[in-house]
């Protein structure tokens, strides 16, 4: 796949991307990135880099409710005897999860302490790597079986995450195949199949994964486009076509589920 793998994620705050629905917060060179303080209000607190102890991102200290006046001990913030223990661990969905950015992009959720769904169509193996290597880390992960371009496999994994965990918060549609000619040698098969897989597995799991976010009243998407789909390649007129697809697809799922707290992004 044409996408640059994102460079961090945090459990809160989704992942990072070349390219997204809603940009994160501009800065200045050299500035730090932390939420505006009101007068009188104390300032938020530095954590160290240093050591084993994680980062808290943006966006993981302004998910913190807190009222007004209260300090956020770092001892708090990084140790599991903290509000961090009180949390339940986010359930999400990766598809195409067994090698390549889907791989990468489950690891670094199950590090961050979610309980992942290592999505594959064939490479089973692989995909009991991953969950082995996310288990070994103290995370949770399950394997499943599943062709996103089925409507039925899309609805039984989504009921595999509810079923073992109770919940369904993030959804990564990563899985993705190419079948690559020139347009006019391409044959029908090459450019269904990828339509299929790339743009209406993309739809399937979308649809299915917002049913249950809706029912929540929280949750994220994020699907995994391609600068091909913007600029086109040679060759693969059906990868492009579908890559431009989820893109719309994606501007249109965020105008409809931002007012459900469904935040719904894209990376390419």
């Amino acid at each position: 796949m044409a996408a640059s793998t994102a460079s961090s994620w945090s459990a809160a705050g989704g992942l990072s991307a070349t390219s997204c629905v809603s940009p994160p917060p501009q800065r200045r060179h050299g500035s730090s990135l932390k939420p505006p303080q009101r007068s009188g209000q104390p300032a938020a607190t530095t954590l160290s880099a240093s050591g084993n102890q994680p980062n808290l991102s943006y966006l993981d200290c302004r998910t913190r409710t807190r009222r007004r006046g209260d300090r956020i001990r770092a001892a708090d913030a990084v140790t599991m005897d903290g509000w961090a223990a009180r949390l339940e661990a986010p359930v999400a969905v990766v598809t195409g999860a067994s090698r390549g950015i889907g791989r990468a992009i489950a690891v670094a959720l199950g590090k961050a302490g979610c309980k992942v769904i290592v999505n594959y169509a064939k490479s089973g193996m692989e995909a009991e790597e991953v969950c082995r290597e996310i288990e070994e880390s103290g995370g949770t992960a399950i394997s499943f079986a599943a062709d996103v371009s089925c409507e039925a496999d899309v609805e039984s994994m989504m009921r595999a995450a509810i079923d073992a965990w109770g919940a369904l918060d993030v959804l990564v549609n990563n899985a993705g195949i190419t079948r690559d000619a020139l347009l006019m040698r391409m044959k029908k098969t090459q450019w269904q199949e990828v339509v299929d897989v790339n743009l209406t597995g993309v739809y399937f799991c979308a649809q299915a994964a917002a049913t249950v976010m809706m029912k929540r009243k929280k949750g994220r998407i994020i699907n995994i486009a391609s600068v091909s789909g913007i600029i086109g390649n040679v060759g693969q007129a059906n990868y492009c076509a579908a890559k431009a697809g989820v893109i719309g697809l994606t501007k249109a799922m965020a105008r409809e589920y931002g007012g459900r707290n469904i935040n719904v992004k894209i990376c390419s």
